[in-house]
């Protein structure tokens, strides 16, 4: 159990001066950022899969304790809008059992154009091996139903919980764990803004309480526009840790 408060990836010029100084070569940029977070979840995942050596890695390279979640690649979400997934999940499999203990969650995150198909979420939920951990975020509105978290909760599939522009919030546990993304507070632009110390806080009493539930929870920031999420995440983990 516990709380884990990152940001979606950890590599990004624009935080040069905020998380690792001027210069610092891209290979150090994870050095530096796991000496201020205990979780990261890959973003680059999405656009390309990493082969199973990098992953093995990064399980050489973390610290013990840390947790390393990953988002789906677009070739099964966006591509195949998770038809016929077997090959995908091969991949995503071997490549998850590199990472040994320092397995997170694996996001999945489904386009804006995928209307609800119980069906094909429930065939590919059902394929997943049991030992990961994950997570569908649902971009379309029509997955926004109570017989969709009913199925999130028959597969022990955690509901994305979403902060950002025209995205709806919907504080829903289906899991063992809750998984919440923050795309940042602008109302009109997703990624962008940095979150209040008051939203924060509001945020920081919300992971609280699932805590107390028994849930374990992950946070990860995506407004990385100048350091915003780095701030933010900071900011949010000592406001967890005064509770």
């Amino acid at each position: 159990m516990g709380i884990h408060v990152g940001t979606s990836g950890w590599s990004y010029d624009h935080w040069e001066n905020v998380l690792y100084p001027a210069g610092a070569p891209s290979r150090e940029r994870l050095g530096y950022y796991v000496r201020q977070f205990e979780t990261v979840e890959l973003n680059a995942s999405f656009y390309r899969w990493p082969r199973d050596t990098s992953f093995a890695s990064w399980r050489r390279r973390l610290p013990e304790g840390f947790v390393f979640s990953a988002k789906a690649p677009r070739g099964l979400t966006h591509g195949k809008r998770l038809y016929a997934p077997e090959s995908w999940i091969s991949r995503i499999t071997s490549a998850w059992h590199e990472l040994g203990d320092r397995r997170g969650v694996l996001l999945v995150q489904l386009p804006p154009g995928m209307e609800r198909d119980d069906e094909r979420l429930a065939y590919f939920l059902g394929l997943l091996p049991e030992w990961i951990k994950v997570a569908v975020e649902f971009r379309h509105p029509s997955w926004h139903e109570e017989p969709v978290y009913e199925l999130l909760e028959r597969h022990q599939t955690a509901y994305c919980v979403m902060s950002g522009a025209q995205l709806p919030c919907v504080l829903r546990a289906t899991a063992p764990l809750v998984y919440i993304r923050m795309h940042g507070p602008d109302h009109h632009h997703l990624y962008g803004g940095s979150y209040s110390d008051q939203d924060l806080r509001w945020w920081a009493d919300r992971i609280a309480e699932w805590e107390a539930a028994g849930k374990e929870v992950f946070a990860y920031f995506n407004n990385d526009g100048e350091g915003n999420a780095v701030r933010n995440a900071l900011t949010l983990r000592s406001f967890v840790g005064d509770r």
